[in-house]
């Protein structure tokens, strides 16, 4: 429920919207996307949070996203920046 919440607020605002979130809540919610569509990961965490199981994609290029996961993925990226998060 708390994912879907920080979606519609990325949906609905631009990336200010997500200027309290910490850098945590911010990578999970980008990895999110990427574990919904597919993405095999590679990092020991990412694989620790979301697991590989059913994974289909190992190259980020071949992941298919919509334009409006994109644009999310972007904005969180950007707040990621903004809010001097670890890469």
């Amino acid at each position: 429920m708390r994912r879907l919440a920080v979606l519609l607020l990325v949906m609905v605002a631009a990336s200010p919207a997500l200027a309290g979130f910490p850098c945590d809540e911010l990578w999970g919610e980008r990895n999110a996307i990427y574990k919904d569509a597919g993405y095999c990961f590679r990092t020991e965490r990412a694989i620790r949070a979301f697991g590989n199981a059913g994974c289909k994609y190992d190259d980020l290029a071949d992941v298919p996203l919509s334009a409006r996961q994109r644009a999310d993925i972007a904005d969180i990226q950007r707040q990621e920046r903004a809010n001097g998060c670890a890469r």
